[in-house]
């Protein structure tokens, strides 16, 4: 966090491909705009494309989300991963279809580069699904690694 309480902007993509794919995105923008210290600021279009990975599924709703929230990353990823849970997101295949899946995408003015954590998001500049949603809701790309 850059101080104690102190709000930032982020970006956080949303994602499903099991079920009612469009409530799962409106569930988590609902949970996502009620989390303490957080308010919805804008949301993308919502967009269908194709998995990603070596798993055969079906095709992603997705969708990007600007934030203001005083959480820093590890505690807005949290509280991201309980969401998922709720929306039944069972973690057992890597790259595996999913109910909800919800990444931390970038911050204004945070990073975290820990274990299960990096922000910016690695991804960042390989989804260029992503990559369109962020410049639709004017979103700072960062520079390549």
């Amino acid at each position: 966090m850059s101080e104690a309480g102190e709000a930032d902007v982020a970006w956080v993509a949303l994602g499903s491909n099991v079920g009612d794919r469009a409530a799962h995105l409106a569930f988590a923008r609902e949970r996502i705009a009620g989390l303490p210290g957080t308010r919805l600021l804008a949301a993308s279009a919502v967009e269908e494309t194709a998995p990603i990975g070596p798993v055969s599924q079906g095709p992603y709703l997705n969708q990007m989300l600007r934030i203001e929230t005083t959480l820093p990353p590890a505690a807005l990823l949290h509280e991201l991963q309980a969401i998922e849970r709720l929306a039944g997101r069972v973690r057992d295949v890597r790259w595996g279809p999913r109910t909800l899946d919800l990444d931390i995408v970038l911050y204004a003015r945070q990073t975290a580069d820990d274990r299960g954590l990096r922000v910016p998001h690695p991804e960042i500049h390989n989804r260029d699904f992503w990559q369109r949603e962020l410049h639709e809701l004017d979103a700072p790309l960062p520079p390549r690694p």
